[in-house]
């Protein structure tokens, strides 16, 4: 087995240290600005779909709503 690169994943703790915060900010704050109200786009529940592309094609729906509704509340 050939190994291309060598990378040690950090490991979670249950009081990470204030870099690894910032960092976790750094990609969640910009993330959560998408989304009115900090909502995923995603409506809570079990969802049980027959095929793969089915459930795709829902939570596209999902996301789609959700942006709109994103885009209604920054008044644009």
């Amino acid at each position: 087995m050939k190994t291309v690169g060598y990378r040690i994943l950090p490991t979670p703790a249950l009081r990470p240290s204030g870099k690894r915060l910032r960092a976790a900010c750094a990609i969640n704050d910009p993330v959560g600005a998408l989304l009115p109200g900090g909502r995923i786009a995603a409506p809570k529940g079990v969802y049980r779909f027959r095929t793969l592309s089915e459930a795709n094609r829902q939570q596209d729906v999902w996301l789609a709503e959700a942006m709109s509704e994103a885009r209604a509340a920054r008044g644009r």
